[in-house]
């Protein structure tokens, strides 16, 4: 379902939400990162209703992040493998299962991403590119792109406003 708002439907957080945002999305997403590319290898990692498995990969195919290929002729059987845009998908996950690890798991780690090499744990950041820092909240502050709406414009503008009134900010 498409925002309504301007704001909303040219945000990037928005416009991800609205393609990956729902559960099963997400999890389909993990399964084929992690390999999976058949209806029934879906179905059985998720235990998910086949009516629901076969609407969300509907979804994520008609969205650009699988591409549906037949494999076998009598009967007719379909994978879904992943694109380049489904496999860009993937710092988002290791970003969410970094972020479960540390704050939903109080009976401890079950699950963690280790070098394929040295089978080592890794700890997932987000850096920027070009400097290789590491990119916080503390660190950014959101501008208005060059194809910005007046709008975006004012939201941002008036957040800005709103953060440097904050007590934080205050000395």
């Amino acid at each position: 379902m498409q925002p309504r708002l301007t704001s909303l439907s040219e945000c990037p957080c928005a416009r991800t939400v609205d393609t990956v945002g729902e559960w099963w999305s997400i999890l389909i997403l993990r399964d084929a990162l992690g390999g999976l590319t058949r209806f029934d290898e879906f179905q059985t990692s998720l235990g998910i209703a086949p009516n629901m498995l076969a609407r969300r990969l509907k979804h994520l195919t008609a969205s650009g992040l699988f591409e549906r290929r037949l494999y076998r002729d009598r009967p007719k059987r379909y994978e879904y493998l992943l694109t380049v845009k489904g496999r860009d998908f993937f710092p988002v996950i290791a970003a969410m299962l970094a972020w479960g690890n540390r704050y939903l798991a109080p009976e401890g780690v079950s699950l963690l991403l280790a070098g394929r090499d040295s089978g080592r744990p890794l700890a997932p950041i987000l850096v920027d590119a070009a400097s290789a820092m590491p990119i916080t909240s503390d660190n950014v502050v959101l501008i208005p792109g060059p194809r910005a709406s007046e709008q975006m414009r004012q939201r941002i503008a008036a957040q800005r406003d709103l953060r440097l009134l904050s007590p934080s900010h205050i000395e």
